[in-house]
């Protein structure tokens, strides 16, 4: 089973569409090299699945509506299955990830494994994001992820058992903390989740607070509390962020489009407006950043990382 390259495709709450692996093996890795361009950021997504992120190189912030962990070559977080989470690189780094349903370890929902550990551990609200420092589980990463990239004869054995052993220091370390701490972080991550996915649909529309906040069905003020709680911003901050990385993304992969085009289509109302925020994002101009970013036969390169 060949590795796969990082690539989004998100429902209208933000749900990742695309499936991990197959019903007879629902386990997928990944390899992707990210840069600290906007466009190459992971946007705010989530999945049934638990994710366990590692770096070959590089460092990357990767946040969830509870905490941001900072992941560098030796570390790995893990994801908890239906956590919303993003991620941005601090330069250039190499990703290396897992995702897999509980169900690779568990094999059927009556066995003991699904039992005692496994559906314990998914439900368990204090295991949303953990950064992992083991030296050991660096190494059962690397031997599944290697596994599954080799593709090699009773490699499915080689992953699940070491996959299995991940789940189990993640079973010690919640030790004591299982079914606890159902709270009111549930209920802003589905609000969240459904804010998003308005967001991410209608990004490109004249979109009010009221109606990124009627997406989840609550208040105008209490959808900015939500916000600021778990993205760190407003939903306006973030919806301009959105807008500036599809902007950018739109000049490097459509180049015969202009930028009054790039503009128009990710909702803004002049291209002036979209050159002043997109140089307050990227220290550039719409066209020094094409020029900079597309090679004449109009392949992408990978520039120096603008600043934050």
């Amino acid at each position: 089973m060949a590795l796969q390259q990082c690539g989004l495709n998100l429902s209208g709450t933000s749900r990742e569409l695309q499936p991990h692996g197959s019903t007879e093996f629902p386990c997928a890795g990944y390899a992707s090299r990210h840069t600290q361009r906007q466009e190459a950021d992971i946007p705010w997504h989530w999945h049934d699945e638990i994710e366990l992120i590692s770096l070959a190189e590089g460092q990357m912030n990767v946040s969830t509506p509870s905490a941001s962990f900072l992941l560098e070559k030796g570390r790995l977080v893990a994801i908890n299955s239906g956590v919303p989470h993003a991620a941005s690189a601090m330069g250039e780094c190499g990703l290396r990830s897992m995702v897999f349903s509980p169900a690779l370890i568990c094999g059927s929902d009556d066995s003991v494994f699904a039992r005692k550990y496994m559906r314990p551990l998914a439900a368990c609200k204090a295991f949303s994001g953990v950064l992992l420092e083991e030296e050991c589980v660096s190494r059962w990463f690397a031997a599944a992820h290697d596994a599954l990239a080799q593709d090699a004869p009773g490699f499915e054995f080689t992953v699940r058992e070491n996959l299995s052993r991940i789940c189990l220091r993640l079973c010690e370390r919640f030790a004591g903390q299982i079914d606890e701490r159902a709270s009111a972080m549930d209920r802003d991550d589905l609000r969240v989740k459904k804010m998003l996915g308005c967001i991410h649909e209608n990004f490109a529309d004249n979109l009010s607070l009221r109606d990124v906040a009627g997406a989840a069905g609550i208040s105008e003020r209490e959808c900015l509390r939500c916000f600021e709680r778990t993205i760190r911003l407003s939903p306006f901050q973030y919806l301009l962020k959105y807008r500036v990385m599809r902007g950018a993304e739109t000049l490097l992969t459509d180049p015969a489009s202009s930028v009054s085009e790039a503009a128009s289509r990710c909702g803004f109302n002049s291209p002036s407006n979209f050159a002043r925020i997109f140089k307050r994002f990227y220290h550039c101009t719409p066209r020094e950043y094409r020029r900079a970013n597309v090679r004449r036969d109009d392949a992408l390169t990978l520039p120096p990382a603008p600043e934050a």
